[in-house]
């Protein structure tokens, strides 16, 4: 049996990462109702900014069909993007069939 690294040596003292530095109260997250303090990990969205451009529909089918399949827990490997593109040249309708398929195997 080998021993690890951290297995012998000096002692750590115990931190909890839940508490701020210092030993104030602890941290949480997400923030309760009316004590944000404008601290956020991405800014809130700005609809004005939003970009006005349209998805072909084809587009749309390949985005739902890899959504599906990763949901479905058949994450699309590289080698899978030809089927994925020949999939979504079909049809809206057989996009739905085969989506509610995988949905089927949740």
């Amino acid at each position: 049996m080998t021993a690890t690294a951290f297995e012998y040596g000096p002692k750590h003292a115990f931190v909890d990462p839940c508490t701020a530095a210092g030993g104030a109260d602890p941290v949480r997250w997400p923030p309760a109702k009316g004590q944000r303090d404008g601290d956020y990990l991405l800014p809130p969205p700005r609809p004005a900014e939003r970009l006005d451009i349209a998805l072909d529909p084809r587009d749309r089918r390949r985005l739902e069909l890899h959504a599906a399949l990763t949901a479905a827990g058949i994450p699309p490997a590289p080698e899978d993007r030809e089927a994925i593109e020949s999939l979504s040249a079909l049809s809206g309708s057989i996009n739905t069939t085969i989506q509610r398929w995988l949905n089927h195997t949740l």
